[in-house]
């Protein structure tokens, strides 16, 4: 096979990788948010399937740290801005997990980190919240935030007694999942008049 055939064949492939996407993505997006965890389970049994050893929740946290547009406000309100960049911190520091958690002195900094970055970015949610309407379905997004990171803090001390360090990933992943998900809550508020 010359260069310029494997040029073309991966050309070919790029066009139906991009058609494919372009009719795949809104229908995986549509049911995920019918079934949220759909996308993942499917995941899951394609690894299984193809008996593939994936630390699932690892590449999770590895990728927590990517922008993705899904779970980006549009707004340009400056609290809007600053819940973006609040969340991305926290996910930043989320994302380096699986590198710090056998250096206990590293890991132990990035728990603080994480929870001065939670608080930061509760901070933020509470300022949207003084000044926009629409607070029910961010109140909820909220909660639930705030319960993963309490299940969170409990996990932690958990690992640090039985060294369990998939529970930790599980919970980091869901963490990262619920600060995605509170701060694009926030798209649907409307400024007081």
């Amino acid at each position: 096979m010359t260069m310029d055939d494997m040029k073309n064949e991966a050309d070919a492939a790029s066009v139906v990788s991009m058609a494919l996407y372009a009719v795949m993505y809104p229908v995986f997006n549509q049911a995920e948010k019918e079934n949220p965890g759909l996308t993942q389970d499917i995941v899951m049994k394609i690894l299984e399937k193809k008996n593939l050893k994936i630390d699932y929740n690892e590449s999770l946290l590895r990728m927590a740290a990517d922008d993705v547009e899904e779970f980006t406000i549009e707004r340009r309100e400056p609290e809007f801005q600053e819940l973006n960049e609040r969340a991305r911190a926290l996910k930043h520091i989320l994302s380096t997990i699986p590198d710090e958690i056998n250096d206990r002195v590293g890991f132990l900094q990035s728990i603080k980190n994480i929870a001065s970055a939670i608080k930061e970015l509760l901070d933020t949610v509470n300022t949207v919240f003084r000044k926009y309407q629409n607070r029910r379905a961010l109140e909820q997004q909220k909660k639930e935030f705030v319960k993963y990171s309490k299940s969170f803090s409990v996990t932690l001390k958990t690992y640090f007694r039985d060294g369990k360090y998939d529970t930790v990933s599980i919970l980091h992943s869901l963490l990262s999942h619920t600060a995605s998900d509170t701060f694009n809550g926030c798209t649907g508020t409307h400024q007081h008049h």
